[in-house]
């Protein structure tokens, strides 16, 4: 890592690390995977970590949850089909009721390890009771898994 992306992560925590195929789908006119992609990638490992945290949003059957209340992507370089990425996620310390998650993205290459940055992302989560849609305070099951402040 060069000294501007571990700068950028010092006050995060590595929480899960997933690899996903590059779908020829995930193309666009241009020739490489849409901007709007992207966000599935970081949406599916977010999700993919909740799950392992115990914190699936779910408003059909639990009464309070996580919400994303903004989320943004810097794309670094543009990746093609076919491939393979690995997104690693980091979470930040927590407010009240809130915390950041950020994800790398990296092509992974013919040796099988995780490369250069292609996009680097996340989103503002925010925990909500979904029937009143108001936060609440960050579960302790949760906080838990955060970095303290």
């Amino acid at each position: 890592m060069g000294s501007k992306e571990t700068k950028s992560m010092s006050n995060k925590k590595q929480v899960h690390v997933m690899r996903m195929p590059i779908r020829w789908g995930d193309m666009d006119a241009m020739g490489h995977v849409n901007n709007t992609v992207y966000f599935r990638y970081i949406e599916s490992a977010r999700i993919a970590w909740l799950e392992e945290a115990g914190g699936t949003p779910d408003p059909g059957s639990v009464t309070e949850g996580p919400v994303i209340v903004s989320a943004q992507c810097s794309f670094i370089r543009q990746l093609k089909y076919p491939g393979e990425i690995e997104v690693t996620t980091y979470v930040g310390p927590p407010g009240r009721s809130s915390f950041d998650v950020t994800h790398e993205i990296r092509l992974v290459g013919p040796d099988g390890k995780a490369g250069d940055l292609y996009a680097q992302g996340g989103a503002k989560v925010v925990w909500v009771n979904f029937a009143a849609e108001k936060s609440v305070p960050v579960p302790d099951a949760v906080r838990a898994l955060l970095p303290a402040a």
